[in-house]
């Protein structure tokens, strides 16, 4: 390697003169910068700008090399720094994501790919088991049926219309696998939907509810969807997501239908249902299709229940209104966990 090179990390929110260079360089490659990148490695060669590799969290993003250094093995001493720089955060587990023609290169730095964007994006993860060990475990629990049903909810929190969606998902499957979102994007973490979540679909029968993993609606697979407020919505992040789902989850399990409620809310939901009847149930992968149905909201007072809703009233101190909204269950938490919280956004509002 010449002696030239320099390799160093830096926080871009923190330096935004080389931020602002290092967005002009990806750039160059047709690369975007993300903002939820928290640290990139930086080769210069003297003052120039020859090399980066972003990580978001245990995501490897944003890795690009000047064209005219490309024979000096620099994506992979960058590659390596990042990685270096991921385990020393506590990440062993990284995803990483490149243009399919770049598969090669980084499968020598020891990543496999889990499901391809054709001419868009790979996702690829640094273990040749993850993906292959999460739906061996899936597998163990199949259950018998000609119409195996799916449904993934955040939960944020769990409300009345959560409810309805289910039941009426169980009532038109042999048996449904409800999945909860993991990734703590949420106001409410995920410890807490999923207790939420669990207590609620109490007492209904032919369902299997799942623990969030990294391989459904996660920063690693639609880094899109927590960002909604932004109305940031990619095309490559859903396909992503959608078929991770077709081609590796819904085979583990059978799954034959996935059930969605109709989004009159938000921009970003709505979008990923559109593309869920695409990237499911066209004709586009090796894996059987997935049929999709959306079920229309149930609603209170003409207005169709949503979480959002119930966050806004959470805001307000309108817990009356909240009690309309939620099962017992959940009122019970935020009346318990989060009303100190509403009674002091309510006297700041005030004040």
């Amino acid at each position: 390697m010449n002696d030239e090179f320099e390799f160093y990390a830096i926080d871009p929110a923190r330096e935004p003169s080389e931020r602002a260079e290092i967005k002009a360089f990806l750039a160059k490659s047709g690369l975007t910068y993300e903002d939820g990148i928290e640290i990139f490695v930086l080769g210069r060669q003297g003052r120039r700008l020859i090399a980066c590799g972003g990580l978001e969290q245990n995501i490897v993003k944003c890795v690009a090399t000047d064209p005219l250094f490309r024979g000096e093995s620099l994506s992979l001493t960058i590659v390596n720094e990042v990685i270096n720089l991921a385990y020393e955060r506590g990440h062993s587990h990284l995803f990483l994501y490149t243009r399919p023609n770049n598969i090669a290169f980084f499968a020598g730095c020891g990543f496999y790919s889990i499901v391809e964007v054709p001419g868009m994006v790979t996702l690829m993860e640094n273990t040749p088991i993850g993906i292959r060990r999460y739906c061996d475990g899936l597998k163990k629990l199949r259950q018998p049926g000609a119409r195996i049903g799916a449904a993934v909810i955040n939960a944020n929190p769990f409300t009345r219309g959560h409810r309805y969606l289910i039941e009426q998902a169980v009532a038109a499957s042999d048996w449904l696998h409800l999945f909860v979102v993991a990734e703590d994007a949420s106001f409410f973490p995920y410890r807490d939907r999923f207790q939420l979540i669990k207590a609620g679909v109490e007492g209904i029968e032919r369902l299997t509810l799942h623990p969030g993993s990294e391989y459904m609606v996660s920063r690693a697979t639609f880094s899109s969807y927590f960002f909604k407020e932004k109305n940031v919505v990619g095309d490559c992040f859903t396909a992503v997501d959608l078929l991770i789902f077709r081609d590796w989850i819904a085979p583990a399990l059978g799954i034959t239908h996935r059930f969605v409620g109709t989004e009159p809310f938000c921009r970003t939901t709505n979008k990923y249902n559109l593309d869920m009847k695409y990237w499911l149930q066209a004709d586009l992968s090796a894996a059987p299709p997935v049929n999709v149905v959306e079920i229309e909201r149930t609603a209170q007072d003409a207005r169709a229940i949503s979480a959002s809703e119930v966050r806004r009233l959470l805001r307000s101190g309108d817990f009356d209104r909240i009690g309309k909204l939620v099962p017992p269950t959940t009122y019970e938490l935020l009346w318990s966990k989060y009303r100190t919280a509403a009674d002091g956004a309510s006297a700041d509002a005030a004040a």
